[in-house]
């Protein structure tokens, strides 16, 4: 038994609110109490003209939201975007317009990109505006800081792509580790290094990468089983709550290690209350763990499997002493100090005479001299300190909630919101995708934990203070044009 569905209901006409097709519970309902938008006219003030000539802009908050719709929702273009609008009730009752209004053309964003937004901060600013709230209600713990960095495919054909000859990349901290290495060989009686010249004619340090040519700044990736491809890399901080902190875009053929030292600059300016940074094995590097320590933190690391050959002793087999400035093999003969080379590694030689009827030899090394070469970093002394704080139960199990912190907040960028695929070309633009996912990240979050907490504005404050937005942008844009005619 079954009823049979009259279809001329379709036609039926009915007097309805757009704010009843909405259900309560909605995300959009959450995230349109959890902040007020009208920031967003204080940001983009000076970016558009005082005098009122021609059509007026669209309203700033309304192509903002529109943009938000896009990311918090990870629908993968704006045209795609503006489709959904014109059809979903929820989707035009949170950018304000109304069944019947037609919605805007899906160009106007990058029209007013390329016209006023581009070359600006006004998406980092309101990432920061959105963060700043959660660290106002207290949702941000950054007393425990979570650092990794993911790929992001570029939008560009792996197989159209070019050899091309660059200069290699200078490392930031060369002139700090260039004078621990003069006092090292200083202190040990060598005569220090001379100085490079930068007026040298000879020409610098050159590889050979393979570089797109549809998207010359991306960079190629390829790691274990993935197959090569174009990417960029976004290297990323989030706190114990997984509200993302602050982040940086490079190629992706860019160590996450060359892009720690800006962004933990930034991150102990901004959460200064930071006390542990929990980081993987590509941050384990004796400068980062140097820059940690002298910051007053304490590093969260992984156990780095050494890099010895099969059959041979590991690095940990030979013991340094201090006291004497030598290292003692397993056979426990002395390895004296040698010299200190330009990488920033003290080199400790054995005896040939020693070596050459030792019954280890074999498990030593491969040298024809019969000489083993042991290394030692002279900021070698903070990796031993990480490696304390690793056996501590405490950074343990911090460093084991990167899985539900950093790594949950990749999961979620890539699955949610389509951040797998970057949708433009180009670093700047690759980076506007990123920080607009990652404020929409912070703000669907915001929303949520204000909803349980029940701190959400309430509807007739809600309200209010739109039409009183309204209002204000009306009156100014009246009294604009009432002085442009008088």
């Amino acid at each position: 038994m079954y009823v049979k569905k009259n279809r001329m209901n379709q036609r039926q006409i009915k007097f309805l609110c757009l704010e009843d097709l909405v259900p309560q519970e909605h995300l959009l309902r959450d995230i349109d109490r959890a902040i007020d938008f009208s920031f967003i006219y204080e940001e983009v003030q000076g970016l558009y003209g005082e005098e009122a000539w021609g059509k007026p802009g669209l309203d700033p908050v309304c192509l903002f939201k529109i943009v938000f719709v896009q990311y918090i929702f990870g629908i993968r273009s704006m045209r795609q975007t503006i489709k959904e609008i014109e059809v979903n009730n929820a989707y035009r009752w949170f950018i304000g317009y109304d069944i019947g209004e037609s919605i805007p053309h899906f160009t106007t964003f990058g029209k007013n990109y390329s016209r006023r937004f581009e070359g600006t901060d006004i998406f980092e600013r309101i990432f920061t505006r959105i963060l700043q709230e959660a660290v106002r209600c207290g949702f941000v713990d950054a007393s425990a800081v979570f650092m990794d960095g993911t790929h992001i495919k570029a939008n560009a054909n792996k197989r159209k792509a070019s050899q091309q000859v660059v200069e290699k990349q200078a490392r930031h901290y060369q002139q700090q580790l260039d004078e621990e290495i003069a006092k090292d060989r200083q202190a040990h009686g060598k005569k220090p290094f001379k100085k490079k010249d930068d007026n040298d004619p000879k020409s610098p340090e050159t590889q050979t990468i393979k570089q797109s040519t549809t998207d010359p700044e991306s960079g190629l990736f390829h790691k274990g089983e993935h197959e090569k491809c174009f990417a960029y890399v976004a290297n990323t901080a989030c706190d114990r709550h997984n509200f993302i902190l602050d982040f940086d875009l490079a190629p992706g053929n860019t160590h996450d290690s060359r892009m720690f030292d800006d962004l933990y600059a930034r991150l102990l300016e901004k959460f200064p209350q930071m006390q542990v940074i929990a980081v993987d094995a590509g941050y384990k590097t004796p400068w980062i763990m140097k820059q940690i320590m002298d910051s007053e933190r304490i590093a969260a690391v992984p156990y780095k499997r050494p890099m010895a050959k099969a059959g041979f002793f590991k690095k940990h087999k030979y013991v340094y002493d201090e006291y004497y400035d030598c290292v003692l093999c397993p056979a426990n003969r002395i390895l004296e100090y040698s010299t200190t080379n330009r990488e920033g590694y003290r080199e400790y030689k054995s005896n040939p005479t020693d070596c050459q009827s030792c019954p280890y030899l074999s498990q030593c090394t491969k040298s024809k001299s019969h000489q083993k070469v042991v290394t030692l970093h002279v900021w070698d002394k903070y990796m031993e300190l990480a490696e304390d704080y690793r056996h501590t139960p405490e950074y343990r199990d911090i460093y084991q909630m990167r899985r539900q912190t950093i790594e949950r907040v990749f999961a979620d960028a890539k699955e949610k919101h389509a951040l797998r695929y970057a949708q433009l070309r180009g670093l700047q633009k690759v980076k506007l995708q990123v920080t607009l996912t990652f404020a929409c990240m912070n703000l669907k979050k915001l929303a949520i934990w204000k909803r349980r907490k029940g701190i959400l504005a309430p509807l007739f404050q809600d309200f209010w203070r739109k039409q009183t937005s309204r209002l204000s942008s009306w009156v100014s844009l009246l009294q604009k044009c009432t002085l442009r005619f008088a």
